[in-house]
Order: structure tokens, then C-alpha cells, then sequence
């Protein structure tokens, strides 16, 4: 690919400068399941189109950090981290920003959502807020915060209230948002994660579904929460993450077993309830189930271009939230075995899970000169069961504003937020904690350079991450440190 004249290298991006941003939004819940396997290829495959696309910021936004059993995971997080951090692509990226919710003895609090930026030595103004304070600081050197991260001011994190939980389980469900001002420029970076669909067979049962209403019921009030802001105000959002967003399956299951004869298999056991799709041969051609969507052209039938139609979830929001043109397969759910990285598992209905949308507000600060390139990354890469999902843009300078005022919502969207939210009280405020009222615990830590010997191997461009200490202590005792990250917990 020609990368434009506009990604290549500059000495400096001046204040008055439009600066080149790449977005993305990844759920790595399933390479903590398997770290042996799949941790090594997606870090190389972030940091090829890191160097592609030769950004002087990046935002990663990731979700269901360290996977379903974090206790065990908490390692293998910080290796990823870490690894990320030393890898020779982002050593010209000499501000550093990371904020890991790991805390996952908070059932309250925990999110497990990780907000990672960086940015490149060639900007020189860059800021970002403090929520609590309500005021710009300086954002230079290299700041992990990991742990429990409730009082740190620099980002606001929410979990959803528990009454907004399908079935009433609380899990890990909320946003986690910072604020920039680059080059002039001021916007929030919002990262999100909504709920999953639980069952096909509900989810089959008409549109929008049960799981889509209980989506939309959290975006919007999201979305209301920002606009009414009044401490921090309203500034343009880039909000991107884990949607959860589903095809219409009720549309996608009628356009694919038209002709076809329908036999329920009724079990003792209801969760393994199946119903069959036939062709006048007796064949099976689709078998929907809770946990099973399975059709006879499974791999080829869901790449191609009639499926976008049933993406349908983000319909009644578009005036809100803009998205730019889908051209790309669904980006889940992939089978999670290297050996075959661009097929789908048979558990459910392909779809554009992760995205990158933006406000009308934000959409104006972006140069529409730009190729404005959104896309998966690791097409032919296992990546776990989620694609990540990226949106390179060139971002204005000078379009900050001083003064930053809550916004009502316009007429429309409050016609949305009526509809779908109602008069319930659905939103536990967020604490905002003094942090000298609740004593930190700092500690400092030391990173190492990894020699040139360590930094590639015959297998690639990155040390093998066979253990949760390999990948860093082992090869890097003999170097020399290089910075200094402050990591903060309660």
C-alpha cells in the first residue's frame, strides 16, 4: 500500500499542524485464554500497521483484558503491556498514557477495560484533563496506571448500574473515557463495551431483540450523561469499542432459509433446544441454537456483501454517531486456533461487533482531504475470536474552544433517549473521590531497552512470550534503563 505523503515523517508537527491519528478498538478477552499461541501474532500485527500508517498518535482501546479468569491473567498482562511499551516500533513514541482497570475484586468498579496511548516526539502541545480538577495538565513521560484506578483524575470510568444488566448478572460492562487537547484541538476518547447476546434463539425471535434494546438503552444514556455534563462539559467524542452490535438475525435467518423446511429438536435440557433448516433432500443448510449458528457454506456464505443489510443496530443513532463506510468482514466471531485465522466458529451469527463512531461534532474536526482508512487489522492473522478494528484520520489543528458547557440534547435525540430510557433512575453517579481523602500507593518502575540481539528472533519481530516473566525480565537484566513509568494504585 502507498502510504500518502501525509503519514511519512516530518521532524516536528507544529501547533498549527492537522496530525495523523490511528483509532482502534480491540476485545482481547481470548488471547489471555490461550497467551502461548496468540499474544506474539496480534502484537505483531498492531505494530505493522503502526509502522504502515506512521501515526503521531495512537489510541488503543481494549476490552475483557486478561479474559475470563484475570486473577491468573494478571502476568501475562503485564507482559503484553510491557512488550508493547519496548517494542522497537514505539520507541519514537516518547509520551505514554495507560490506564488498566485490574482491580477484579470490585465487582462494583471493574470493568476490564484499557485505555493505551501514545504519542510520537514530532507533536510538541499536547495536554489532557483532569475530571476531578477540571483543568489541562501537561501530558509528558511515561505513566502506567494499573490496578485498582477508581481515584485517578485523568480518566472517568463507569460501569453500567447493575439494573441495566440483562438477567440481572453483573458483569463487566461500562466505558472508560480521557480527554485531549492536541495541537488546539480539544476531544474525548471514549472506550466502551456493551452487552453480548446470550441466546440465538431469542435473538432470532424479532428485531430489535431483547439483547439490542439493552444495548441501546446503555449507549443512549451514555451519550445523554456526556451532553449534560456540567463539570466537564461537552467536547467532540471519538467513541470506540466492543458494541456488541448484531445482524438483524431474525432478518438474516428468513433470507437464509427461504425454501427450506424448519424441525425444532426439543431437548429435556432447554438450553439445548436446536432448530433445523432443511432442503428438500433432507439436508441440514442452517442449525440455530442457543450457542450454535451453523450454516452447511459457513466460511464463504457470511464474507459476502448481502449481510451488511441486517447491520441494522446503529440505524435509529446515525444523526448522533458517524461512522464511515463498512467495507470489511464481520470482525467476530473468528476461530481462536492459528491455523485458521479467517474462519468464523459456528456459534454465532457473524457480525460488526467492533467499531469506531464519532459525533457529528468530532466528524467536523477531521480533514476530509485525508483517506480516512477503516478497517480490520490481522485479516490473515488469528486474533483471537475479535478482529481488531481500525480508523486512521488526519485531525485539525486550532479547533479547540476555551469554555466547555454541557449541551442539551438536540429535539431528536431526546425523543430517543425518552423512548429508550424513559423516566427510570438509571444512572449511579460516579464518585468523584478527592485523592487525598483515599492514600495512594505509588511505586516506580524500571524500563529496560531490549538489545538488538533480543529484538528479533528467526520467527519474527518480537521476543517469544513463552511464560508471564519471559518476554521482558529475562532478556533485559543486563540493559540499561531508559524511563521511568509511575504506576499508581489504591
Amino acid at each position: 500500500m502507498d502510504i500518502p505523503s501525509s503519514h511519512k515523517n516530518k521532524n516536528l508537527v507544529e501547533c498549527g499542524s492537522n496530525f495523523n491519528a490511528l483509532l482502534v478498538t480491540a476485545n482481547v478477552g481470548s488471547l489471555f485464554e490461550d497467551p502461548i499461541q496468540l499474544l506474539r501474532p496480534w502484537l505483531i500485527a498492531f505494530l505493522e500497521k503502526v509502522t504502515e500508517l506512521n501515526p503521531e498518535f495512537v489510541a488503543l482501546h481494549l476490552q475483557e483484558v486478561g479474559g475470563k479468569t484475570y486473577e491468573k491473567s494478571l502476568e501475562y498482562v503485564e507482559a503484553f503491556i510491557k512488550q508493547l511499551c519496548e517494542a522497537p516500533q514505539m520507541h519514537e513514541y516518547e509520551t505514554v498514557r495507560i490506564f488498566m482497570d485490574e482491580d477484579f475484586s470490585s465487582a462494583e468498579h471493574f470493568t476490564a477495560l484499557g485505555n493505551l496511548y501514545f504519542v510520537h516526539k514530532r507533536l510538541k502541545s499536547v495536554r489532557i484533563w483532569n475530571f476531578l480538577t477540571r483543568t489541562w495538565e501537561k501530558a509528558e513521560g511515561k505513566h502506567i496506571f494499573s490496578g485498582n484506578i477508581e481515584t485517578i483524575s485523568s480518566k472517568e470510568k463507569s460501569k453500567f448500574p447493575q439494573h441495566f444488566f440483562p438477567e440481572c448478572k453483573w458483569s463487566r460492562k461500562g466505558f472508560m473515557r480521557t480527554r485531549w487537547e492536541i495541537n488546539n484541538t480539544v476531544f474525548d476518547l471514549v472506550n466502551i463495551h456493551l452487552f453480548h447476546d446470550a441466546s440465538n434463539l431469542a435473538a432470532c425471535e424479532e428485531f430489535p431483540s431483547v439483547y439490542c434494546k439493552t444495548r441501546r438503552r446503555a449507549l443512549v444514556h451514555t451519550l445523554e450523561r456526556f451532553h449534560l455534563d456540567e463539570k466537564n462539559g461537552f467536547v467532540p467524542l471519538f467513541m470506540f469499542g466492543d458494541f456488541n452490535f448484531r445482524c438483524d438475525v431474525e432478518g438474516v435467518v428468513k433470507a437464509l432459509t427461504e425454501n427450506l423446511t424448519t424441525h425444532r429438536v426439543q431437548s429435556a435440557k432447554s438450553d439445548n433446544t436446536k432448530i433445523h433448516y432443511r432442503n428438500s433432500s433432507g439436508d441440514n443448510i442452517l442449525t440455530v441454537g442457543k450457542k450454535e449458528f451453523s450454516h452447511a457454506d459457513h466460511q464463504l456464505k457470511f464474507k459476502e456483501s448481502w449481510l451488511i443489510k441486517f447491520d441494522r443496530e446503529l440505524e435509529p443513532l446515525r444523526d448522533f454517531l458517524h461512522e464511515f463506510l463498512i467495507e470489511f468482514p464481520p470482525s467476530y466471531p473468528y476461530e481462536e486456533d492459528p491455523d485458521m485465522p479467517t474462519d468464523y466458529m459456528s456459534t454465532r451469527c457473524p457480525s460488526w461487533c467492533d467499531r469506531i463512531l464519532m459525533s457529528p461534532q468530532a466528524k467536523l474536526l477531521l480533514d476530509e482531504g485525508f483517506p480516512n482508512l477503516y478497517n480490520l487489522i490481522g485479516e490473515n492473522v488469528c486474533m483471537g475470536d475479535h478482529k481488531p478494528v481500525y480508523l486512521n484520520v488526519s485531525i485539525k489543528a486550532n479547533q479547540g474552544q476555551e469554555n466547555y458547557t454541557a449541551q442539551t440534547p438536540s429535539e431528536s435525540l431526546q425523543i430517543i433517549i425518552n423512548e429508550t430510557v424513559g423516566s427510570d433512575v438509571i444512572w449511579r453517579e460516579q464518585c468523584q473521590m478527592d485523592a487525598t481523602s483515599m492514600p495512594c500507593k505509588t511505586r516506580y518502575v524500571n524500563i529496560h531497552p531490549l538489545n538488538a540481539d533480543n529484538l528479533t528472533n528467526k520467527n519474527g519481530g518480537l521476543p517469544v512470550l513463552d511464560a508471564p516473566n519471559e518476554g521482558f525480565q529475562n532478556i533485559v537484566h543486563n540493559a540499561h534503563p531508559i524511563a521511568i513509568l509511575k504506576e499508581t494504585t489504591v
